[in-house]
C-alpha cells in the first residue's frame, strides 16, 4: 500500500474527507511552486497533486491553462516535477503527479516511474488515458508499488466504470462536472450518485473534484466522498498575484485554511 491510500485511510478512520490540493510545478518558478505546496500542506492540505505543465491542456480550465503557459515559458521541464514531489514529501504530506499522456511518454515511462519512486511519489493521474487504452504505464507502476488514478465522470458506462475502477488504485477521480477544470458558484447535481456508482463497481476509495471552489462545497463534497480535490481556486491565488509571491502565498493559505476548514466540519 501507497503513502497515498494509507493517508486516505488514516484520514477516513478520523471520521472526515481528504483536502488534495493541485499546483501546476513551475509556477510562478519551480521554487516558487514547491514553496506554494509547502504552504498548502501547513494550511491542511493532506494530499498533493503535482501537476505537470503540458503545452496542450485539452482538460484545464483557463486559471490552470495560464499558470502551465508560464511555467512552460519560465522553461519549466518534466524533471521539475520530481522536486516537487520530494518538497511535498519531505514537509509531510504523499504526493501524486498529474499529467497528461504524452510527457510521461517522451520523457520515457519506465524512467519516469523510477524517478517518481525515487523522489517519494506515490502515483500518478492520468486523465486522458483509459485503463484499456493504457498498455504500458500500469504494468510499470505496479511493478514499482505506484498507485494509477482514473477518472470516471456523470456520462460514464456501467461497463466502463467497472473496467476503471477496479484497473486504477489509490483512488478513483469522480468528475463532478462535464467540461473543463474551473472555479463554479455551486456544485453539479449527481455527484453523490456518481460516487455510488464507483464503490459499487468497486472503487475502494473515490474522491471528487473539478468545481470546488469554497469552504462549504468541500463540506458538502465531504459528507459523501473520501477526498475532496481543489485545483483552480487554490491555483488562483497565485495568478492573482503574478508580481508579488509572498501576496500569492498569503493568499494561498487563507483559501487552503478555508477548504480544510470544510473538510473537517468546522464551517
Amino acid at each position: 500500500m501507497t503513502a497515498l491510500a494509507e493517508r486516505l485511510d488514516q484520514i477516513k478512520a478520523e471520521g472526515r474527507a481528504a483536502l488534495i490540493g493541485y499546483l501546476p510545478v513551475g509556477y510562478p518558478t519551480v521554487e516558487g511552486s514547491v514553496r506554494a505546496m509547502q504552504t498548502m500542506i501547513e494550511a491542511g492540505v493532506d494530499i498533493v497533486e503535482v501537476g505537470l505543465p503540458y503545452s496542450d491542456p485539452v482538460l484545464d480550465g483557463p486559471t490552470i491553462q495560464h499558470a502551465a503557459e508560464r511555467a512552460l515559458a519560465g522553461g519549466s521541464r518534466v524533471s521539475d516535477v520530481f522536486t516537487a514531489v520530494k518538497g511535498c514529501v519531505d514537509a509531510g504530506a504523499p504526493a501524486v503527479v498529474m499529467s497528461y499522456w504524452n510527457p510521461i511518454l517522451q520523457y520515457g515511462v519506465e524512467r519516469f516511474a523510477d524517478d517518481l519512486v525515487a523522489a517519494g511519489g506515490s502515483g500518478a493521474i492520468l486523465p486522458d488515458i483509459t485503463p484499456d487504452a493504457d498498455v504500458t504505464w500500469l504494468p510499470t507502476a505496479r511493478e514499482r508499488d505506484l498507485d494509477t488514478v482514473f477518472l470516471v465522470a456523470l456520462t460514464t458506462t456501467a461497463e466502463r466504470m467497472a473496467l476503471t475502477c477496479t484497473a486504477g488504485s489509490g483512488f478513483v477521480y469522480a468528475a463532478a462536472l462535464m467540461g473543463v477544470t474551473g472555479e463554479r458558484s455551486s456544485m453539479g447535481g449527481g455527484v453523490q450518485d456518481l460516487v455510488a456508482r464507483a464503490r459499487e463497481a468497486g472503487a475502494p476509495r473515490v474522491c471528487v473534484g473539478l468545481g470546488v471552489t469554497t469552504g462549504e462545497h468541500a463540506a458538502q463534497v465531504a459528507e459523501y466522498a473520501d477526498g475532496v480535490i481543489v485545483g483552480s481556486a487554490l491555483v488562483r491565488c497565485l495568478t492573482d498575484h503574478p508580481d508579488d509571491l509572498e501576496a500569492g502565498l498569503e493568499a494561498l493559505r487563507a483559501k487552503t485554511t478555508e477548504l480544510a476548514r470544510g473538510v473537517r466540519g468546522e464551517l
